[in-house]
Parts: C-alpha cells; sequence; structure tokens
C-alpha cells in the first residue's frame, strides 16, 4: 500500500485498490469520489474493523469499505435504529420520568435499558409499544447527526433530565466531542451509525422484557428494565426466524435431555451436569472418537492431576489474569495453597520439562481429555453451554519455530476432519489479536500473530480478524461451526504461544547441542465435551445418527411367547457391540412402537411369533417407518453398514 503525504491519506478499498484522499475527508466524501451511485446508497463505513457513521473523520491511511443496504453489515445498522425508536417509544408512552440506559444492536435484534421508577413493563404493553413504533416508523423521519461540545452535551443531559447519559458522559467521554442523534422530537446521545430514515428500518418486533444494572455493576444497585426486540428489512425474513426460534424451542438439548434421560441438573453441584446413563454413553463415545483420531494424527495421549500448587498457577500467568475464575483449596497444614485446575497447559509444561528434549523430538503433541473447573455466574449459566465442570479436549504441541507452519496447518485439517464426521461443513475461521491485558513482549506477539496470518494464507483461509479478542499468552484462531439452524458457534481454537515456554523455562537442545526455547500450541477441537454434546443434541434434534446414538437398536416383543428368541436377537447384537434395548414390559406392541419413537431410537425390531418361527425380524427404521420383516442376517448387515459412521 502506498502511504500518503502529510496532506494526503491512502484509502484501501476491499478490492485491494487505493485511493488518495485529503487527511480529515469523511467516510461520506470517500464514497462520493468512488461513484454517485455508491454516494447515495452509503448508509455507514467499516474502517479497519470497526463499523463508523458516514461522517467519521478518517486521519491517517486505513481500510474502508462503504457498507449500503445490500452489505452484511447493514442489518446491524438497521437495528442500532431499531433500538433508538424504540427509545422514542417508550419515551412517548411512558413520560418525562423515562431514563435512558443504553441501546445497542446485538446479533438477531436489538435492545435498550430503561430507567422507569413509576412503572414496571410487562410483555403485556408490547402491543400498545410495537404500535407506537410503528407509527414512528411510518413517518419515515429522517435520522439526524448532531455534534455537540461536551459542556453542551451536558447540559442537553440535565436539561431532559436524563442522569444516565450524564454519568456517563462525564465518567467516559470528558473533553470529547459529542454526538447526538434526532428522530422527529426524539434525542439520543449516540456514535451512530443510523438508517438515513425510520422508513427504511423495516419489521420489529418485541421479545422480552428483564432486569438489569446500570453499565452492569450489582453493587451500585441502580435497577433497569431490559426491552428486546427484533428487525429485519422484511416481515418474510421476520417470520423466517420467528420460525428458526421455534425449532430452536423444539431441539433445545435442556428439553431433550429431560425427554432422553441423558443428564441433569442438581444443587448439590451447580452448573455440574450429572450424565445418566445414556447421556454417559454419549459422552464415552465422543471421548472414543477423539482418542482414536489424535493417536492416528500423532499425539501422546497424557493425564495430568486436577490439582495443582497455587505458585503454577502464579507461574503461568493464571493467577494474574483468571483468579476470579478459579476453585481455590484451603492450604494445607505444611502451608501449601493449591487450586483447581481450570485449564491443563501447566502440567502438560511439567511432562514436557521431565524429560531432556532434543531438536529430533519436536514436534511433541501432548493431548489430553482433562476435567476442569472454572467459576460461572449464575446469571450466564445454560444447560451443558455454560458449566462449572467439564472437559476441555486439550492437547499442547510443543515445536521448533520453524515447525509453526506445519503444526498450524496439521491442526486445521485435524479440527475440520473432526467436524465433518458429525456433519458440520459450514465453517468460518476468526484471528484474534493482542488484548489489552496480556502477557510477553509486543515483538513477541507481533511475531506470533504473523506466523498465524502465514498459516492462514498458506491454506487459502479466508478469516475475520477480531483485533483485541486474543488469550492473554498469544494470538488465536478460533473456528465457527453453522449448525442446522444456521446459528453459529464457537468451538475449535489454535493459540500460539511463546510466553509460557520462557515462564516454566522449557528448553531443548538444537543441531548444536545449545538449549533453544520451544514454541507452545495451545488447541481444541471440540473446545468443551459437555458444550459440543449440546451442539450436537440440538444439530440432530436428538436424533442421532446410528453410529452415535446411545440405544442403537430397541427389540419390541409382541408377547410373553417371543420372550426367548427375541433374547436370542438381543444377544447376537450385543454380541456384535450394538447397543441393544428390550421392552419386556406387559403392554400393546402400538405403545411400545410410540415410546421407542419418542426416544428417537434409530431402528426397531418388533418380534411375534412369525418372525421367531422364520428367523426373521420385522424392522422400524427412525424417518422411513416400517420396513417389513427380513432375515435377520440381512438386519445385521443394515445395521454395520449404518453404525460404521465415526470415521
Amino acid at each position: 500500500m502506498t502511504t500518503g503525504t502529510a496532506a494526503t491519506i491512502t484509502i484501501t478499498l476491499p478490492d485491494g485498490k487505493t485511493l488518495a484522499q485529503p487527511r480529515g475527508v469523511t467516510v461520506r466524501q470517500v464514497a462520493a469520489a468512488i461513484g454517485p451511485g455508491l454516494a447515495k446508497a452509503a448508509l455507514a463505513g467499516v474502517v479497519g474493523e470497526e463499523l463508523v457513521d458516514l461522517d467519521h473523520v478518517m486521519e491517517a491511511d486505513a481500510a474502508l469499505a462503504i457498507v449500503t443496504e445490500k452489505s452484511e453489515k447493514a442489518l446491524g445498522v438497521t437495528r442500532h435504529s431499531a433500538a433508538h425508536v424504540l427509545a422514542a417509544a417508550v419515551k412517548n408512552l411512558y413520560g418525562p420520568g423515562v431514563e435512558l440506559g443504553y441501546g445497542p444492536p446485538e446479533e438477531n435484534g436489538f435492545y435498550y435499558d430503561f430507567k422507569i421508577g413509576h412503572r414496571t413493563i410487562t410483555p403485556d404493553d408490547f402491543p400498545a409499544i410495537e404500535a407506537e413504533m410503528a407509527r414512528i416508523i411510518k413517518r419515515d423521519e429522517p435520522f439526524e447527526r448532531v455534534e455537540l461540545p461536551f459542556d453542551e452535551a451536558v447540559a442537553w443531559a440535565e436539561r431532559r433530565g436524563e442522569g444516565l447519559k450524564k454519568e456517563h458522559l462525564q465518567g467516559r467521554l470528558e473533553g470529547q466531542r459529542i454526538t447526538l442523534y434526532r428522530t422527529g422530537e426524539f434525542e439520543d446521545l449516540c456514535r451512530g451509525p443510523h438508517v438515513k430514515r425510520a422508513g427504511k428500518i423495516g419489521a420489529v418486533k418485541l421479545m422480552s422484557v428483564a432486569g438489569a444494572y446500570w453499565q452492569g455493576s450489582a453493587e451500585r444497585g441502580i435497577s433497569l428494565q431490559r426491552v428486546r426486540g427484533i428487525a429485519f428489512p422484511s416481515k418474510k425474513e421476520m417470520d423466517e426466524y420467528l420460525n428458526r426460534l421455534e425449532e430452536a424451542k423444539r431441539r433445545d438439548h435442556r428439553v431433550i435431555g429431560k425427554q432422553q434421560d441423558l443428564f441433569s441438573f442438581h444443587e448439590v453441584a451447580p452448573a455440574m451436569p450429572f450424565f445418566h446413563q445414556k447421556g454417559a454413553t454419549l459422552y464415552r463415545l465422543l471421548c472414543e472418537t477423539w482418542s482414536r483420531i489424535h493417536a492416528e494424527e500423532g499425539y501422546q495421549e497424557v493425564l495430568t492431576p486436577l490439582i495443582l500448587n497455587e505458585e503454577m498457577w502464579r507461574r503461568s500467568g493464571h493467577y494474574e489474569h483468571y483468579a476470579d475464575k478459579m476453585f481455590f483449596c484451603e492450604k494445607e497444614a505444611d502451608g501449601q495453597a493449591f487450586a483447581v485446575k481450570p485449564m491443563n497447559c501447566p502440567g502438560h509444561t511439567v511432562i514436557y520439562a521431565n524429560t531432556r528434549r532434543s531438536y529430533r523430538d519436536l514436534p511433541i503433541r501432548m493431548a489430553e481429555l482433562g476435567r476442569v473447573h472454572r467459576k460461572e455466574l449464575t446469571g450466564v449459566r445454560h444447560g451443558l453451554f455454560r458449566v462449572q465442570n467439564f472437559i476441555v479436549d486439550d492437547a499442547h504441541i510443543f515445536c521448533r519455530a520453524d515447525q509453526i507452519q506445519e503444526e498450524v496447518l496439521g491442526v486445521l485439517r485435524l479440527i475440520r476432519r473432526v467436524y465433518r464426521i458429525f456433519g458440520f461443513e459450514d465453517l468460518r475461521f476468526e484471528l484474534s489479536t493482542r488484548p489489552e491485558k496480556h502477557t510477553g513482549t509486543l515483538e513477541t506477539w507481533e511475531k506470533a500473530e504473523a506466523a498465524l496470518k502465514q498459516a492462514l494464507a498458506e491454506a487459502g483461509i479466508e478469516h475475520k480478524v477480531n483485533p483485541g479478542d486474543g488469550a492473554f499468552y498469544g494470538p488465536k484462531i478460533d473456528l465457527h461451526v453453522r449448525d442446522a439452524l444456521a446459528r453459529s458457534w464457537q468451538c475449535g481454537t489454535v493459540q500460539l504461544d511463546f510466553s509460557m515456554p520462557e515462564r516454566f523455562d522449557l528448553t531443548y537442545f538444537d543441531r548444536e547441542s545449545k538449549p533453544a526455547r520451544p514454541v507452545m500450541i495451545h488447541r481444541a477441537v471440540f473446545g468443551s465435551i459437555e458444550r459440543f454434546l449440546g451442539i450436537l443434541i440440538e444439530q440432530y434434534a436428538g436424533e442421532f445418527p446410528a453410529w452415535l446414538s446411545p440405544v442403537q437398536v430397541k427389540v419390541l416383543p409382541i408377547t410373553d411367547a417371543d420372550h426367548g428368541y427375541c433374547r436370542d436377537v438381543a444377544a447376537k447384537l450385543t454380541a456384535e457391540g450394538f447397543r441393544v434395548e428390550t421392552d419386556w414390559r406387559n403392554e400393546k406392541v402400538g405403545a411400545k412402537i410410540r415410546e421407542a419413537s419418542l426416544e428417537k431410537v434409530p431402528y426397531m425390531l418388533i418380534i411375534g411369533a412369525s418372525e421367531a418361527q422364520s428367523g426373521q425380524v420385522a424392522v422400524r427404521k427412525r424417518g422411513e417407518g416400517d420396513l417389513g420383516p427380513r432375515p435377520f442376517s440381512a438386519f445385521l448387515d443394515e445395521i454395520r453398514r449404518a453404525a460404521a459412521g465415526g470415521r
């Protein structure tokens, strides 16, 4: 890229082309310089990774993308504007006693926080609020951006009785130039961007109301009411989203977990799942698949203690950066303090350091299905998705600097291989860079980030950059999978670490027999077994493929007289390694079939007198229904093929 002069800057466009522009140019002016059509369609801009208003001033060389209604980021602009319309509607309906908090867009919608001392908003109020929002949108008034000096912005907040806005200004924005947006008579302090006119917002629906705290601080005790909604360009798109929500409820892993007797939660161990027999079977199958693939990929599987002394966590940096998430033990009689591990990495450094290592030994790929414990606030716990006790499918690769590229590529290949087994083909990659709170030198971080960028480039993988979202010890690549409902889940991760080998004085001996420092690659495939299992339950809606199903075959005798042949069939299937249940209850076979269908068992074998006499089985297959009678040997061939997945 050509660097601008003192009077000009260089704007790099998404197609790689560059524009020389005067320093201080706005995004709107750049759009006009590209073309009048783009200037007319422009809603906002993305400078680097930041979504900005059209009047954002550019003072330095930067990458710029213009956001139009057809852009992926346009929906966020629309939803931000919908939040303002919600605030205007609540103000109109409930009077000047309403104080405004924050009103940002979210992944699927928006929310606004209100301080209303004289009443509580409930879902019964939603129709009236939605009707008022519809009137505001129909008026199609413009969103006008206004700049204010700081003192005038404070005076604006005082004049309007916006105590929360005044506190926000004085606490975080003192001395800055402030922007507000005006829509009709409504005004709100905001950085933007917004749609040009309210009529562009489209379809809006309110979804929920809940309590919140001002600036997230329960200690302050300033209670707010958070109203959440969704917004889409059209009613058709909104209806499609609502249908997906209904399907998500049907697939909720907590509901299916109870229906299929997979797991439960109890107050004796908050947010720590109890896996029942069938859930434990699923858990074991995930772990066995993981272990087999890692053995094939050259990993050594290890086990490390659940508790390590506190000094290890101080040395690793976890105590400094992660103590609020850790469980600590009382000091022992000898004065030692211990902590329950939240991660496996320090234990793996102990195993590495236990043996003298040569450059010929590297890379060493050390893997562990390691149980960890992490404190989670009550408000964020959610079924298997956010628990306090889980297994991280962890691995740490100790390698030479010249092996980083090959090892990172190998990890990406392994993760994609595993995801394909479970039907996840739609993957997204994100590179997260140095956070504000980190260990290590700037030079080390730059080297690590460059190595990950190079690996992604060599693999031909497009990726998004998340500035400042890396782990405290190094940058990372996160992999997101998209499920059957088009929801995105972050699972796999690859993290490069030059810091921990230094902290634990890890070495290997190079070609000249001199000690050298290895590089440490942290990586996980599932992320955690518990969370991945929750994702799988919802991905399959409880209808697991035959190889993964906790019960693969259910044998259903029609009468007591058929029990002998049923025992023989079940015994032969069990001897072949299949997971079989037999329903011995004195119930009509129709009731047994209905119950097995609710349990989503892949195969049912209905056995009566004719099947027992002929050596056959009547087969019902999930999703296909009654397949009729066939020789038991023919069914064996079919179930063998169906259960051969997971490879």
